[in-house]
C-alpha cells in the first residue's frame, strides 16, 4: 500500500510534494535580483479549489461599522456550559482512572474529526481520504460538535480569504476574547455571510457523507457528544451518572472547544512569524500541544494547502502522525507537502527572520 508519488519531486516517497518556485528577475544596471515565488494557482488548481488562499483584492467598506447585535441564547449556553466545566474539574478526584482514560480517548477523536476532518481534509482538500476514513472523522467531528463539517468548512474557508478583516468570521483584529469566543456570542458581519454565500463549495455538497451528517446533524451530536461519552462510563464500570455526564461529555466538550478556539485567538497573536511577517498568524507550539498540532499558524496560512500544517513532521502535531497512519493503511492518499526548498525560499523572503535562531 503506498500513496501517490510525485513524478517532479522524490523527497518522500509517500507524500506528493507540491511545491514549484518560480523566479521572477528583475534588472537594475548590473544588479540582478532573484524571488522565489510559490505558484499558488498551479497548487490549488491541483487541489480543485482557490477559496482557500487569501484574496488581495478585498476591501473593507468605508463608514461606521455595524452595531454589534448579542445572541444571548448563544451567551446563556456558553455560560452554563463553562460552569459545568468548572464543576467536573472538581469531581476529577472523585472520578475513576478508567473514567478519566475514557474522558481523554473522547477528547482525542473529537479533535481529530475536527483537525484531520473538517479542518486538513474537508476544508483544504490536503489529502484524500477513503469512504471508510471519512465516516470515521465525521463521527468524530459529530463527537467534537462544532457546527456541522459543511458550515465549518464555509466559515474556515472565509477565515483563509478574508484573513483579519471584517469578512474573517473570527477576526483577530477585534481582540482576543472576540477571536476565542465571543465571534460565536453575536450577530455575524454582514460581510462574513455575503462572501460565505459567494464561496464555491460544490466540492462539500457532492460528498453524501458530510450531507448526510449536515441533515441528521442534531441527532448526532446528542447522541455522540454527551449520550455516548456518558453512558460507556456508568454502564460499563459502574461510575457514578453525575461524573459521568460532567467529565467524559462536558468537561470534555469544554477543553476540546477551547482548544479549537485558541488557534483562533492565542495563535493568530502570540509567537513569532517565521514565514510571512506581514500577516497576523503566529507559530505556537503550546497551542499545538492542547489542538493535535494546529498551532503552527505562520506555516499554515503561508502554506494553507500542506496536510501537516506544519515543515516539521510529528513535532507536536499528532494529527500528522493520524493521517500518516492512515496513509500506511491505505486509508488517505495524495498527501500535499511544500517541498523544502520552496519553504527556505519564503522564510528569506517574508520571514522575521526568527528561523536563523531555531
Amino acid at each position: 500500500v503506498h500513496c501517490r508519488l510525485s513524478k517532479e519531486f522524490s523527497s518522500a516517497s509517500t507524500t506528493t510534494t507540491v511545491g514549484t518556485i518560480t523566479s521572477r528577475v528583475t534588472r537594475n544596471g548590473d544588479a540582478v535580483m532573484k524571488k522565489d515565488l510559490l505558484n499558488h494557482e498551479d497548487l490549488a488548481g491541483d487541489r480543485g479549489m482557490v477559496d482557500d488562499i487569501f484574496d488581495e483584492t478585498y476591501r473593507e467598506k468605508e463608514g461606521p461599522k455595524p452595531p454589534m447585535r448579542y445572541v444571548w441564547r448563544n451567551i446563556i449556553l456558553m455560560s452554563l456550559l463553562h460552569l459545568g466545566a468548572i464543576f467536573g474539574l472538581m469531581l476529577i478526584p472523585s472520578a475513576k482512572i478508567q473514567t478519566l482514560a475514557w474522558a481523554v480517548l473522547c477528547f482525542l477523536v473529537s479533535a481529530l474529526g475536527i483537525t484531520a476532518g473538517s479542518h486538513r481534509l474537508w476544508s483544504h482538500r490536503s489529502y484524500k481520504a477513503t469512504l471508510p476514513l471519512r465516516i470515521f472523522l465525521t463521527i468524530a467531528n459529530s463527537v467534537a460538535f462544532q457546527n456541522d463539517i459543511y458550515e465549518w468548512v464555509r466559515d474556515h474557508r472565509v477565515h483563509h480569504k478574508f484573513s483579519e478583516t471584517d469578512a474573517d468570521p473570527h477576526n483577530a483584529m477585534r481582540g482576543f476574547f472576540f477571536s476565542h469566543i465571543g465571534w460565536l456570542l453575536v450577530r455575524k458581519h454582514p460581510d462574513v455571510i455575503e462572501k460565505g454565500q459567494k464561496l464555491d463549495l460544490s466540492d462539500i455538497k457532492a460528498d453524501k457523507v458530510v450531507m448526510f451528517q449536515r441533515r441528521y446533524y442534531k441527532p448526532s451530536v446528542v447522541l455522540l457528544c454527551f449520550t455516548l461519552p456518558t453512558v460507556v462510563p456508568w454502564y460499563f464500570w459502574d461510575e457514578s451518572i453525575i461524573i459521568s455526564f460532567f467529565i467524559p461529555a462536558i468537561l470534555r466538550y469544554t477543553i476540546g472547544l477551547n482548544a479549537t478556539w485558541l488557534v483562533n485567538s492565542a495563535a493568530h497573536m502570540f509567537g513569532n512569524r517565521p514565514y510571512d511577517q506581514h500577516i497576523n498568524p503566529r507559530e505556537n507550539p503550546l497551542v499545538s500541544l492542547g489542538a493535535l498540532g494546529e498551532g503552527f499558524h505562520n506555516y499554515h496560512h503561508t502554506f494553507p494547502y500542506d496536510y501537516s500544517t506544519s515543515e516539521f513532521g510529528w513535532r507536536f502535531n499528532l494529527t500528522t502522525a493520524f493521517i500518516d497512519l492512515m496513509c500506511l493503511l491505505g486509508l488517505a492518499s495524495d498527501r500535499k507537502k511544500v517541498s523544502k526548498e520552496v519553504i527556505l525560499a519564503r522564510k528569506m523572503r517574508t520571514g522575521d527572520g526568527s528561523h536563523k535562531s531555531g
